[in-house]
C-alpha cells in the first residue's frame, strides 16, 4: 500500500470513529429517557465485548486469548477505568445536565489529548513541553465557557450542574488513564488490549450495576423499556462501540498519533450539528468555548511537530558500518559493507 493510500485510509477510519462517537451523545438523550446509564452500559459492552473477543480470536488465534503470566490485575484496573468509570460517569453526568448534556459531554472528549499530557506527567514523570502547558490551560478555559454558557459565576450558583460537569471531566480523565494503560502492555496488539480490558471492565461494571439496582438507586428496566431502546443499543454497541474503536485504533496506526489526535475535534462538531438539527442550538459562548478548545488542540499539535523536527535535526547522523576486511566470504565488496545502518521510523 503506497503512502497516499495509507494516509487516505487513515483519515477515513479516524473520521468514521469520531463521527460515530460524536453522534452517540445526542442519541443518548433519547435513550436515557427509558433506561438508566448503568444498565445500558452493561448491555452495550456485553455485545461489544463479545464482538471484540471473536475478532481477537480470528486475528490472533488461541494465543491472543492466552493470559498466563500477564498482569491481569493491572489490565482489570485500566478496563474498570475505561468501561465502568468513563462509560458510567459520562452518561450519568449527561443525564443530570439534561437538554444540553450532549453538548457538554462531547466537548469534554476534545480535552482528552491535553489531559493525556497531565496523566503522563503524573504516572510517568514526563514533563509536558512548556508551551503545551499554555495550550492545556487554553483548552480548559474553552471547556469552562462551554459548560457555563459564558457565565462562569453560574458554576458556583448552581452546584448541581457544576457537579454534573465535574463528573464529565472526571469521566474524560478515566478514558485518558485507560488509553495510557496500553503502554503497560507492549506485547499486546491494540485489538488484544481492547478486547481483554473490555471484558475485565465489563465484570466491574456488572457488579456495580447489580449493587445499584439491588439498593434501589435506579429502577430495574422493564421489558418494554429495553425494547424501546434496541435501535440505540445496536448503534452504541456495533457502530460506536465496535466499529468506532477499531477504526480509531487502525486509523491511528496509519496516520500516527500526532495526526490522529486532531480528529477528536470532530466529536463535539458532530454532536453540535446533530443537536442543532434536533432543536438544541448551542449558545454563542458555547461555540466560542468549543472553538477555543479545538484551537488549543491544533496549536499544540503544530508546536509538537516543531519540537520533533528540531530534535530530529539536532540528532547525530547514523554512523556508517565499515567492514574490517576487503571483502566477505560471499564475495560482497567493501562498498556494500560500508552502507549506513538505517534507523527505524515510528508512525
Amino acid at each position: 500500500m503506497n503512502s497516499q493510500n495509507t494516509y487516505t485510509r487513515g483519515v477515513l477510519l479516524c473520521l468514521l470513529a469520531t463521527v460515530s462517537w460524536g453522534a452517540m451523545f445526542p442519541l443518548m438523550d433519547s435513550t436515557l429517557q427509558h433506561i438508566d446509564p448503568f444498565t445500558f452500559t452493561v448491555m452495550r459492552y456485553t455485545i461489544a465485548g463479545a464482538m471484540f473477543l471473536v475478532f481477537l480470536r480470528m486475528r490472533e488465534g488461541k494465543a491472543g486469548l492466552r493470559l498466563k503470566g500477564e498482569r491481569i490485575g493491572l489490565a482489570w484496573l485500566f478496563g474498570t477505568a475505561g468501561f465502568a468509570g468513563f462509560q458510567f460517569l459520562v452518561f450519568f453526568g449527561q443525564d443530570l445536565i439534561g437538554a444540553r448534556g450532549a453538548l457538554n459531554a462531547s466537548i469534554m472528549m476534545a480535552t482528552m489529548p491535553m489531559m493525556g499530557f497531565l496523566v503522563n506527567w503524573v504516572l510517568k514523570k514526563v514533563v509536558p513541553p512548556k508551551f503545551s502547558l499554555v495550550f492545556i490551560a487554553m483548552s480548559f478555559v474553552g471547556t469552562i465557557l462551554v459548560v457555563s454558557d459564558g457565565d462562569i459565576g453560574s458554576l458556583i450558583a448552581d452546584p448541581k450542574t457544576a457537579g454534573a460537569d465535574a463528573l464529565l471531566l472526571f469521566a474524560a480523565l478515566c478514558w485518558v488513564v485507560y488509553t495510557s494503560g496500553a503502554s503497560y502492555f507492549p506485547t499486546w496488539s491494540p485489538i488484544k488490549y481492547t478486547a481483554i480490558t473490555t471484558v475485565l471492565g465489563l465484570a466491574s461494571a456488572t457488579v456495580i450495576t447489580a449493587i445499584i439496582l439491588a439498593a434501589g438507586g435506579v429502577p430495574v428496566p422493564t421489558a418494554g423499556a429495553v425494547g424501546s431502546i434496541l435501535p440505540q443499543l445496536a448503534y452504541m454497541s456495533v457502530i460506536a462501540g465496535f466499529v468506532g474503536v477499531l477504526g480509531w485504533n487502525f486509523g491511528n496506526r496509519y496516520l500516527g498519533p500526532l495526526n490522529g489526535v486532531l480528529f477528536m475535534d470532530v466529536v463535539p462538531i458532530t454532536a453540535f450539528v446533530i443537536s442543532a438539527l434536533t432543536g438544541v442550538v448551542p449558545a454563542g459562548m458555547q461555540i466560542v468555548g468549543a472553538s477555543l478548545t479545538a484551537a488549543a488542540l491544533v496549536f499544540n499539535n503544530l508546536y509538537l511537530r516543531k519540537v520533533a523536527a528540531k530534535a530530529a535535526a539536532a540528532a547525530p547522523a547514523p554512523t556508517p558500518v565499515v567492514a574490517s576486511g576487503s571483502g566477505s566470504a560471499s564475495g560482497t565488496g567493501s562498498a556494500s559493507a560500508q552502507a549506513p545502518v538505517s534507523s527505524g521510523s515510528r508512525s
